[in-house]
C-alpha cells in the first residue's frame, strides 16, 4: 500500500523567540476532544503561538502567520479562541466579512459542544448575525465576542486577546481602532492570520508587521509562513507539498490541479504563499510625491539630459520625460509632453535634438524600432537604449528607493502628480518584478513609466573627471 504524502510541516520561513514552556498542548486537547483532531503543524504552531516565560507571560504579545488558502490556517484561531474562553480571557475575534466571523462563532460552538461542554450549562450564546458572543458561565467574565472590523469597532471595550482573521484585509484606521482594546489586560495577546495580499486587499498592516518583524524591528513579536520566494510555476506538484502543511491531510493534488488558472500571479499568492516584492495599493501616495516637489532646481553644469520614452499598450499614447542632476546631486524629473502615437515621431525628435541630450530609454513592443530609425534618418546623437524587462524592473525599483529616500525631485506638474500619486504596480517578469497601472481613469501612467526611465538612464549615468595635471 502507498504511504500518502503529506506536505511541509514546518513554516518556509519563520521569527520564534527562544522559550522553554507553552500552553500549546492545552489548546490542542481541547480541540482534540471534539470530533476533530489537530494537524501535526497545527499543534506545532500553537507551541510558538502559546509560548510563555518564567512569569506565565506570552513571549509573543503578537503573532502573525500567513498560509496558502484552504489549509486551516483559521482552525488555529478557533483553537486559541476557545482554550481563551476556557481559562478565563476576554477574546475579541475580528474578521473582514460578516459571514466569516459569523461562521468562527458556529465553529467554536460546534467544538465546545463536541469536546463536552454544554450550552446554558458552561456556556451561553448570542446568536444575532454580526454581534455574537460566547460567554463562559463560570463567573470569570471570560467572552469570545465576534465582530466584523470597521473603523470603530472595539472602541471602549476591553480584552485579553485580540484576533484579527483575514488579516491581509486588516486597514490602519482599523487597527488604530482596535490595538488598544487589549492596553488593559496583564497579558495580552494579538494574533494576526491571512494570505499575502493581492491586487485587490486593502489592508497594509500585515504587510507592514511581516516586514517588520523579518527585519528584526518588532519586539516580542512572532511570524511564520509557508511561501515560495518569487513568482515561480504554480503547476509544480513540489511546491504545492512545500507549501501547503495540510495537503495530504485535507487538501489533495487533485483538488489543487482543478483550480489553478492563467492568472501565474494569482496563483502563486493563493496556492504558493508568495509575497510580492512591492505594496499592492497606491505605490506612491500624494503627500509623498509632493514631499519632493521643488519651486526652482539648481542644475550641475554642463546640464546633461536623459529621457524616457513610453509607448502605452492599453492607449494609442506615448510620452516623453526627462531627467537631469541636479547641483546638490538629486536627479530632477520632468514629464516633457504625452501625445497620441497618431501624431507620429517628429516631436519627440525635435526635442532628441537638443545638444545636451546624451541618452534616452524607449520602451514599447512595436514602436522602439521605429523610432530608433527615425532618429538615425534626422541625424539624432542621443543615443537609443532599448530596455530589456529586467532593465525596466530595475528602473521601477530604482525609481520609487531613490525618490523614498529623497534622491529624485520635480516640480509638481499637475499631469506628472496624477499619475504618480493614483498609481499601483503591476506584476511584470517572472521574479516578482512591478511595472505601473492607473489608478483613475482617464490618467496617463505612461507619464509615470517615462519618468522612472528618465531617472535610470541619468542616475547610471558616470560622471567624467577631469584630468588633473600636475607639474
Amino acid at each position: 500500500m502507498t504511504e500518502t504524502r503529506l506536505g511541509r510541516q514546518t513554516p518556509t520561513i519563520m521569527v520564534v523567540l527562544p522559550y522553554f514552556a507553552s500552553l500549546g498542548a492545552e489548546a490542542v486537547e481541547i480541540y482534540n476532544r471534539s470530533k476533530r483532531k489537530a494537524q501535526p503543524w497545527q499543534e506545532l504552531m500553537l507551541e510558538d503561538i502559546m509560548a510563555v516565560d518564567e512569569n506565565g507571560l506570552w513571549k509573543h504579545i503578537k503573532f502573525g502567520w500567513s498560509i496558502p488558502r484552504r489549509n486551516g490556517k483559521s482552525e488555529i484561531l478557533i483553537m486559541r479562541a476557545i482554550w481563551g474562553v476556557t481559562h478565563g480571557r476576554r477574546v475579541l475575534y475580528t474578521a473582514h466579512r460578516t459571514t466569516t466571523s459569523s461562521n468562527a462563532w458556529s465553529k467554536c460552538c460546534d467544538r465546545l459542544s463536541e469536546a463536552g461542554y454544554q450550552e446554558g450549562v458552561d456556556y451561553k450564546t448570542t446568536k444575532k448575525y454580526g454581534l455574537e458572543t460566547i460567554e463562559w458561565l463560570d463567573g470569570s467574565g471570560a467572552v469570545i465576542n465576534f465582530r466584523t472590523r470597521s473603523s470603530k469597532g472595539g472602541l471602549g471595550e476591553g480584552y485579553d486577546d485580540l484576533i484579527i482573521d483575514e488579516a491581509q484585509e486588516y486597514t490602519s484606521d482599523q487597527e488604530s481602532a482596535l490595538k488598544y482594546v487589549v492596553t488593559d489586560s496583564k497579558n495580552p495577546q494579538t494574533l494576526m492570520c491571512g494570505t499575502p495580499p493581492t491586487t485587490v486587499s486593502s489592508g497594509t498592516v500585515f504587510l507592514n508587521y511581516r516586514k517588520n518583524t523579518l527585519n528584526g524591528k518588532n519586539e516580542n513579536a512572532g511570524w511564520a509562513e509557508w511561501s515560495v520566494p518569487k513568482l515561480t510555476d504554480a503547476h509544480d506538484p513540489e511546491l504545492w507539498y512545500e507549501t501547503n502543511p495540510s495537503l495530504g491531510y485535507i487538501l489533495s493534488e487533485r483538488t489543487i490541479k482543478d483550480e489553478l488558472g492563467d492568472d501565474q500571479v494569482d496563483d502563486n499568492i493563493q496556492r504558493l504563499g508568495l509575497w510580492l516584492t512591492y505594496s499592492q495599493k497606491s505605490a506612491i501616495s500624494r503627500r509623498e510625491w509632493d514631499e519632493y516637489k521643488i519651486e526652482k532646481p539648481e542644475l550641475k553644469t554642463p546640464a546633461k539630459l536623459y529621457y524616457g520614452v513610453k509607448y502605452a499598450k492599453s492607449t494609442a499614447n506615448v510620452s516623453l520625460s526627462v531627467a537631469v542632476k541636479t547641483a546638490d546631486g538629486r536627479v530632477f524629473v520632468e514629464a516633457v509632453d504625452c501625445r497620441s502615437a497618431r501624431d507620429g515621431n517628429s516631436w519627440i525628435i525635435d526635442y532628441l535634438r537638443n545638444a545636451h541630450a546624451v541618452q534616452v530609454a524607449v520602451d514599447g513592443a512595436g514602436n522602439q524600432e521605429i523610432l530608433v530609425k527615425e532618429m538615425k534618418d534626422a541625424g539624432v546623437k542621443c543615443k537609443a537604449v532599448l530596455p530589456k524587462v529586467s532593465d525596466i524592473i530595475e528602473a521601477n525599483t530604482l525609481f520609487e528607493k531613490k525618490l523614498f529616500e529623497g534622491s529624485i525631485c520635480h516640480s509638481g506638474q499637475p499631469s506628472l502628480t496624477q499619475a504618480a500619486s493614483n498609481s499601483e504596480h503591476r506584476a511584470i517578469g517572472n521574479a516578482g518584478g512591478f511595472g505601473y497601472v492607473s489608478l483613475l481613469e482617464g490618467a496617463e501612467i505612461t507619464l509615470l513609466e517615462s519618468v522612472s526611465l528618465a531617472h535610470w538612464l541619468c542616475s547610471a549615468a558616470k560622471e567624467v573627471k577631469k584630468q588633473k595635471v600636475f607639474y
